[in-house]
C-alpha cells in the first residue's frame, strides 16, 4: 500500500500508534514461539531453538512455526516502514502552526507516542536478532549493555518531553484544561514509561552479569514506579472529567489504553521477579504467579467491557472504523487487542499450565487459545481497515477535530 505523504497540518503524532500496533503484532506472533517451542536453558527462543523445533517436530509444529515466523517478519517490516514514514511526516509537521498549538495544550502529551514507539522498536529489533541471527545468544551479554543504553536514551527523551509538559501545566494557571480531559488520552505518557520499563527489565531477567542485572533492575523499577504513580493520577483525572462532562465520542477508545499498560507493567513485574528468583534465590511461587496474572487479566477484562460499552453507545465503530469519519486516534484500538492476546498467553502458560491445572498441548489448552486467536484476527482486521482508511495515498486525512490527549 502506497502511504499518504506531506500531511503537514493534517498529521498527528498519534499516527505513531500505527507503527506501534504493527510492532505489537510482531510481538504477538512471537508468543507462539515463546510458549509452544522448546528452548531449554534459554529464556526466549532463538534461531537455533526454533529451527531445531521445526526440523524435529511434527507437521502441526512446523505449520505453527511457519505461521509465527511469517507473522513476526511481516508485522516487523510494516513497523519499520511506518516508523520511517512517521519520522518523515513528523519533521514536516514540526514546522506548522498545528504543532505550535499542540505544544500549548493538553494534547502535548501526544508527543509521548514517539518514545513509546521507539521503545517498541528496540523490542522488535531484539526479537528479530534473536530469531534470525545464528549464534547471537552466545554474545548476548555484550548486547545487554547496548540495550540498556538504547532504552535509557529513549527514557531520557520521554522524561524530557513529559517533564516539559508537566512543569508547564503546574506553573502556568490554566495550562491544563480539565474539561477537555474527558478521556484517557493522557495515559499515552504512562504507556510510554511502562514500555521503557519492561524493556529495561529484560536484561535484569536474562543476564548473568551482576552489574548488568543491578543497573537494569533499578532503571526498570524507576520507570515502572513512574508509570504506576502517574497512571493513578491520570486515571483519576480522566474519569473525573468524563463523569462531569461525558466522554468525548472521538476519544472513547482511550478507555482501553489501560489494557496494554497493565500487560506491559505486568510483564515487567514478572521479569523483575524472575531476576530475583534466578539470581538472588528469591523464588516466586507458581501459585503467586497465577494469582498475579489472573488479577491483571480480570482488570483488563473489566476495562475492555467498560470501553466497549461506551464506544457502542456513542457509535464509535460505526463512525470511525466502518464509517466515513477519520481519526488518527482510532489506532488506539490496536494495542489493547494485542495486549490482551499477550496477557492471555501468559495467563495460560505461566499461569494455568505452570500450576498444573491445564496440560500443555491438551485439548483444553488449545480450546483456551480459541478466543485468543479470534481476538488476534479481529485486531489484525481492524489494523488493515484503519490503514486503508487513514494511510492510503489516495485517501488523505484531514486534521482531527478532537484528537486524544
Amino acid at each position: 500500500m502506497r502511504l499518504n505523504s506531506n500531511l503537514r497540518e493534517g498529521y498527528s503524532p498519534l499516527f505513531f500508534l500505527a507503527a506501534l500496533g504493527n510492532g505489537g503484532l510482531s510481538v504477538a506472533f512471537f508468543m507462539f514461539l515463546m510458549f509452544m517451542t522448546p528452548h531449554q536453558g534459554q529464556p526466549i527462543p532463538t534461531y537455533e531453538t526454533w529451527t531445531a523445533a521445526f526440523h524435529q517436530g511434527g507437521s502441526l509444529m512446523q505449520w505453527m512455526i511457519l505461521f509465527a515466523v511469517l507473522g513476526i517478519v511481516f508485522f516487523a517490516a510494516n513497523h519499520i516502514r511506518l516508523l520511517a514514514w512517521n519520522v518523515r511526516e513528523f519533521l514536516a509537521f514540526k514546522t506548522t502552526e498545528a504543532f505550535r498549538r499542540l505544544r500549548s495544550g493538553n494534547t502535548e502529551t501526544q508527543l509521548m507516542a514517539i518514545p513509546l514507539t521507539f521503545a517498541m522498536s528496540i523490542n522488535v529489533g531484539f526479537i528479530l536478532g534473536a530469531l534470525f541471527v545464528p549464534g547471537l545468544w552466545t554474545v548476548v551479554e555484550y548486547l545487554f549493555p547496548a540495550a540498556l543504553f538504547a532504552f535509557g536514551l529513549v527514557g531520557y527523551f520521554a522524561l524530557a518531553i513529559y517533564g516539559d509538559f508537566f512543569t508547564r501545566i503546574l506553573t502556568r494557571k490554566g495550562g491544563f484544561a480539565c474539561a477537555q480531559n474527558n478521556n484517557l488520552g493522557q495515559m499515552v505518557s504512562i504507556f510510554a514509561f511502562a514500555m521503557i520499563g519492561v524493556g529495561l527489565a529484560a536484561p535484569a531477567a536474562m543476564s548473568h552479569t551482576g552489574a548488568t542485572i543491578a543497573v537494569a533492575y533499578i532503571a526498570s523499577t524507576f520507570f515502572i514506579a513512574a508509570a504506576v504513580l502517574l497512571g493513578l493520577i491520570k486515571l483519576t483525572l480522566g474519569f473525573r472529567a468524563m463523569m462531569e462532562h461525558g466522554a468525548g465520542a472521538e476519544t472513547t477508545p482511550t478507555i482501553w489504553i489501560v489494557i496494554p499498560i497493565l500487560t506491559v507493567v505486568g510483564i515487567a513485574i514478572y521479569r523483575l521477579n524472575m531476576a530475583l528468583a534466578h539470581h538472588f534465590d528469591a523464588e516466586w511461587a507458581a501459585g503467586s504467579i497465577f494469582a498475579f496474572l489472573t488479577t491483571l487479566f480480570a482488570i483488563q477484562l473489566l476495562f475492555g467491557l467498560l470501553g466497549y460499552g461506551v464506544m457502542k453507545r456513542v457509535g464509535y465503530f460505526a463512525r470511525f472504523v466502518d464509517g466515513p469519519e477519520k481519526s488518527p486516534g482510532a489506532y488506539t484500538l490496536i494495542c489493547p487487542g494485542v495486549a490482551l492476546f499477550v496477557a492471555g498467553n501468559f495467563l495460560v502458560n505461566a499461569g494455568l499450565v505452570n500450576i498444573g491445572i491445564v496440560e500443555k498441548f491438551s485439548a483444553a489448552y488449545f480450546l483456551l487459545y480459541v478466543p485468543l486467536l479470534i481476538l488476534l484476527a479481529v485486531t489484525i482486521r481492524t489494523m488493515f481497515k484503519l490503514n486503508g482508511k487513514l494511510l492510503k495515498a489516495d485517501r488523505p486525512v484531514g486534521p482531527s477535530a478532537a484528537a486524544a490527549g
